[in-house]
């Protein structure tokens, strides 16, 4: 197996990782009770602190590391990211979770659009076909109507909000490519400290949890579900394919649907488990496609070059 090959099982490994991690970010939010600048700034504050310790411990914090070409193309895909988080947390409560989510996936085709245009990515038919299977595989697990949580005349609001945050991931998962090389935690520590900076005039501090239980959410939503999983995030980004980071990222609702299952005793219908299936194994034939084509390819190499020898031998 070569270096590259390598390189690419790894980062879907830690795009499947990270994908299982955002599955939770949802039931988070709801359960803390905040509002959504509240809850950006306590994850940033806690994320912020988590990677310093883990960029402290690796020696990444050095001068020839933070180049102002590091830190300008961090602090963008940092301004993308928190607008990202931001926008999404606010469409929960207008939209409901379930629309919400719908409308936020369809960031893989807008990140693929992306990798199309700035970086001139080719992207096959079979891909195409994948992303499409797992989009129809989305609609089916999310269900498309409106939830009880969803507030009357907000709707279109919501929606909208939940494309703006789509649109601003899949703009920070492209900057995020240009900085191929650079420690994926350097980048997220960036990214989050300036997200606090950002967030601190409008947080309103008075509204922050007064019990144990809220701080406990916000603790796991900054320290895992920020610190950690942007490490492995950020790293497969720079692994991947455009393409195949947008299929993978399909794995994200149909953890969600899984933790409402177990936490709010949401129960699941035959479609749903049909759409959880769609969006699976549009992931794996991404992931698997281009590995199965070069076995194929290879074969039939060594068959051409052996009925090659076997005529000259006739000869």
């Amino acid at each position: 197996m070569t270096n590259q090959n390598q390189g690419i099982r790894r980062g879907a490994l830690e795009m499947s990782a990270a994908m299982l991690m955002s599955g939770t970010i949802g039931w988070l939010v709801v359960t803390s009770g905040q509002s959504p600048l509240n809850i950006v700034f306590v994850r940033c504050v806690l994320g912020a602190a988590t990677l310093a310790i883990v960029c402290a411990r690796l020696g990444l914090i050095r001068r020839d590391a933070l180049s102002w070409r590091v830190v300008g193309w961090a602090s963008a895909g940092g301004a993308a990211i928190v607008a990202n988080w931001v926008l999404l947390f606010a469409a929960y409560s207008r939209a409901s979770i379930s629309m919400a989510t719908a409308a936020y996936n369809t960031q893989p085709f807008m990140l693929v659009a992306l990798g199309v245009i700035v970086f001139r990515e080719r992207i096959t038919v079979s891909t195409v076909l994948w992303l499409v299977v797992a989009f129809v595989g989305l609609v089916f697990v999310v269900k498309v109507e409106p939830s009880v949580l969803a507030l009357p005349g907000e709707y279109l609001e919501g929606i909208g909000l939940a494309l703006g945050a789509a649109l601003c991931y899949a703009v920070s998962s492209i900057i995020t490519k240009r900085l191929a090389g650079t420690p994926p935690h350097l980048i997220a520590l960036i990214q989050v400290t300036l997200g606090a900076l950002m967030l601190m005039p409008f947080v309103d501090f008075h509204a922050l949890p007064r019990t144990a239980g809220p701080w406990a959410n916000l603790a796991t939503l900054g320290i895992v579900n920020t610190g950690l999983m942007y490490v492995l995030l950020y790293g497969a980004i720079q692994k991947l394919p455009t393409a195949m980071t947008g299929a993978l990222s399909f794995i994200y609702p149909v953890v969600a649907i899984v933790v409402d299952r177990i936490a709010f005793g949401q129960t699941l219908q035959w479609i749903q488990w049909i759409g959880a299936a769609m969006i699976l194994m549009a992931a794996a034939g991404v992931n698997l496609g281009p590995a199965l084509t070069r076995s194929k390819l290879g074969q039939a190499m060594k068959q051409g070059k052996l009925r090659r020898r076997l005529a000259r031998g006739m000869e």
